[in-house]
């Protein structure tokens, strides 16, 4: 049985298409939510889409180019246009290419940051602007152990979360009188579409990520999709009503 703990609410989700941020518009559609995905892959965005109509809820998709800061103001602008408020926000939208600071080149530089930090800071603008009209909501950013100075080949992939515990603070401490709550959720080592295709890039095969990352993490294997879904359903819904400025680690005890 479903508790609806998302119920008339209305969710936009970055990064809505791909890995946690699709599992997540169909589980907040099956908990009654109204949910709004931002995108480029049109075909998985219908896909959730049809989920979500079966679990009884609705929702559309806005093509959204993270690049273009026009296209993070459409995804609101239409969200609100289309159900008159916004309840919620999770930002899963990322990139994650390696990145050493002895090597990274300006243009991968500039693409991490731009798609990472610049496009929440300004979904996150038209999320307080529209959550202000009706009373609050709750903005949920996705955050990675790596925030805490990173493994090695990852530098400005580690400063773009790491910002982002910046921009959750600020938010928390200076929009809390408008209702408005903003928590940090950091992720854990996960077989995303993405992880996987740049380790076999790499030239490892998924079978041999997860066994090596099983031998390295605490709690013995990788965090797949569903570990995250209790944590950011409860960040969103009204249960987490005095909740903000927090750090949620689910990571199975990984610390970089």
């Amino acid at each position: 049985m479903e508790l609806h703990r998302l119920k008339d609410k209305v969710i936009v989700i970055s990064g809505g298409t791909k890995g946690v941020g699709k599992t997540m518009a169909e589980v907040c559609g099956r908990e009654g939510a109204k949910v709004v995905i931002g995108g480029r892959d049109e075909k998985a965005a219908k896909e959730a889409l049809r989920n979500v109509k079966i679990f009884g809820s609705e929702g559309i998709f806005v093509h959204t180019d993270l690049l273009k800061v026009e296209d993070c103001m459409k995804l609101f602008d239409k969200a609100y246009e289309t159900y008159g408020k916004i309840d919620g926000f999770f930002n899963y939208a990322g990139v994650t290419p390696v990145s050493p600071l002895d090597s990274c080149s300006e243009e991968t530089f500039d693409w991490i940051m731009d798609v990472n930090f610049k496009s929440c800071f300004f979904c996150c603008q038209q999320a307080i602007k529209y959550m202000r009209k009706t009373g609050g909501g709750s903005i949920v950013l996705t955050g990675s152990a790596h925030a805490w100075g990173g493994q090695k080949d990852r530098a400005a992939y580690a400063c773009s979360k790491g910002v982002l515990r910046t921009l959750m603070e600020h938010i928390a401490h200076n929009y809390a009188v408008e209702q408005i709550r903003c928590n940090y959720l950091t992720l854990g080592w996960t077989p995303t579409e993405g992880e996987v295709e740049l380790r076999k890039r790499l030239g490892e095969s998924e079978a041999e990520l997860r066994k090596r990352a099983a031998a390295i993490l605490p709690l013995g294997r990788m965090c797949e999709r569903n570990d995250y879904v209790e944590a950011i359903i409860y960040m969103l819904s009204d249960a987490s009503a005095m909740m903000t400025g927090s750090t949620f680690r689910v990571t199975a005890g990984e610390y970089i």
